[in-house]
């Protein structure tokens, strides 16, 4: 499915009546969440890389169109800040090889301290094996350079394009043939709601710049309140009003 909608995350206990029937344990949550999206976006690894078996079990729960995007350790990307990265990136390879063909790209999410230099990141990214899709979301204004473009370009990365009060925060740069957007909370009410012109827009801006055959991921992070549900509903009939064939979103209304 090219473009993949999802949430960043799905252990959201006030999501219960929004997307989790009453009564449904937390222990099924995934299952829940896998049976009416097609793809996550998993945070879990960037606080505490969870085993293995963790990410196999993961793979076990989920159906086989499902795709899980995993956001690196912070011990990559916040504490070692890209130094040394043969280590940190080969273990989080080595754990998430449990998802199997489950596995979607892997996302380096860069501290807002972390000033720019391209040297760092094009070392954390060549550690990466071929074939793996990484997305990177840079936060200090100083990354973008022509010369940090062209080394996401060398290593066919994706720059996040990255969204705070229902307008980008980053260039709307296409450095990969596949895309990585991230919606982290938009200016409608209730809060943290996107209104449904700015993500109209959004679906524009993805039309414009990707083929229809190419795979872009769409991660909601605004999970107060059931919002990132809701909101990646709308997304999805704004892409599919363009034309743009999106993986399955719930129907809120049954």
């Amino acid at each position: 499915m090219p473009l993949h909608v999802g949430t960043s995350g799905w252990q959201y206990k006030d999501w219960r009546g929004v997307l989790y029937p009453d009564g449904c344990p937390q222990r099924l949550w995934l299952e829940e969440y896998a049976r009416r999206f097609a793809t996550v976006e998993n945070n879990n690894a960037f606080y505490r890389l969870p085993p293995t078996g963790t990410f196999a079990d993961w793979h076990d729960r989920t159906p086989a169109d499902f795709v899980m995007a995993v956001k690196a350790s912070r011990y990559l990307t916040h504490i070692k800040r890209l130094r040394e990265p043969e280590e940190p990136v080969g273990r989080l390879m080595r754990h998430a090889a449990g998802l199997g063909g489950r596995l979607g790209p892997v996302l380096l999410q860069l501290p807002p301290t972390l000033r720019a230099d391209p040297a760092l990141l094009d070392a954390a990214l060549g550690c990466f094996p071929d074939g793996v899709r990484v997305a990177v979301e840079p936060r200090h204004d100083s990354w973008w350079t022509d010369e940090v473009r062209a080394v996401l370009r060398s290593h066919r990365a994706a720059l996040c394009w990255a969204d705070h009060g229902s307008r980008p925060v980053t260039p709307l740069w296409r450095t990969a043939p596949w895309g990585y957007v991230r919606f982290h909370g938009g200016r409608a009410r209730p809060w943290p709601r996107y209104g449904r012109t700015a993500l109209a827009s959004w679906a524009g801006r993805i039309a414009e710049t990707w083929p229809a055959r190419a795979h872009v991921y769409a991660y909601f992070n605004n999970d107060p309140g059931g919002a990132a549900v809701r909101d990646a509903v709308v997304f999805a009939r704004a892409a599919a009003a363009l034309g743009r064939k999106a993986s399955r979103t719930p129907d809120l209304r049954a």
